[in-house]
């Protein structure tokens, strides 16, 4: 195949904008050449690349080519700003598309790589850990924070550390729902607090708890500082990470329904086997972050 720069370039503003005039907008160019470099890229790769959807959307082989193309652009920059001396520019920052769980970021993630705002622009993407490898199979993000510690292709991986989770709800709650404590079948008619339907953790509690199957009333709050105001605000219980909510059990306005009951997420670093500066340097601020913030091994 012969892929040119420019073509590769209008397929991720494509894929990244969703529509051929942004993607224009974005490329300070016309829509019709935006037309003609992804036809002239299908026309090369022999197959089709992008569904003419609202908004676009990736084929199979665009999913391909698309990681291509950002691994491309990856590397052009970092070329670009090692040419750049002192009298001359360095091109424009490298652009890093990290898949981060919500909890993360909403604790420990953000500080970590504010250090390297200066020269990377950082798009996160939030989706939970147990998911977060999709979007490196798809190439819509370059590494991810993840509970897999199994690379995906292409991808190396590095263990960060654990999130402790504790199951925990206000004094009176627990005292109403658990008076005698958190039981075996004491679950059932309690109300429970979910990020959302892909949040596993309170029913891993639960199973570790109570056998066969368990439906609660269930609120569903897709923040994680939302999701710790509402288990504060008494509306149910929610396994929330010690990360967050260290002052609340030092003060006693929220306890652990059932004893010391908790559960440790291992969490890894993937990211493309790539040799570029700018996402090593984000390794390491991740890296760096976790040796302080999560639970190593002993």
């Amino acid at each position: 195949m012969d892929l040119q720069l420019d073509q590769l370039r209008a397929l991720d503003a494509v894929l990244t904008e969703g529509t051929f005039d942004a993607a224009a907008r974005r490329l300070n160019v016309t829509p019709s050449a935006i037309s003609q470099r992804i036809k002239a890229l299908e026309e090369s790769a022999g197959v089709i690349l992008v569904q003419r959807s609202k908004p676009v959307r990736a084929t199979e082989s665009g999913l391909a080519v698309l990681r291509l193309a950002r691994q491309v652009e990856l590397l052009t920059g970092d070329t670009a700003r090692e040419l750049g001396g002192a009298d001359r520019p360095a091109g424009r920052p490298a652009r890093i598309a990290i898949a981060v769980n919500a909890d993360s970021l909403e604790t420990w993630v953000m500080p970590a790589i504010a250090r390297l705002s200066g020269g990377i622009c950082f798009e996160l993407h939030r989706e939970d850990e147990e998911h977060t490898t999709q979007l490196l199979r798809d190439g819509t993000v370059m590494a991810a924070i993840t509970a897999t510690a199994t690379p995906v292709l292409g991808c190396k991986v590095e263990p960060l550390g654990a999130m402790r989770y504790q199951a925990l709800a206000t004094p009176n709650f627990a005292q109403y729902w658990f008076p005698d404590g958190a039981r075996p079948g004491s679950y059932a008619n309690v109300p429970m607090i979910q990020f959302d339907r892909k949040d596993d953790l309170q029913f891993r509690h639960i199973r570790a708890q109570s056998p066969g199957p368990i439906d609660p009333p269930t609120h569903f709050v897709p923040s994680s500082n939302a999701f710790g105001d509402a288990v504060r605000l008494g509306m149910g219980w929610g396994m929330l990470p010690d990360l967050q909510t260290e002052k609340d059990r030092a003060e006693g306005t929220l306890v652990n329904i059932n004893g010391r009951a908790r559960i440790d997420v291992p969490l890894y670093w993937q990211q493309w086997k790539l040799d570029s500066p700018a996402l090593s340097a984000a390794a390491e601020a991740i890296a760096a972050a976790a040796a302080t913030k999560l639970i190593q091994p002993s």
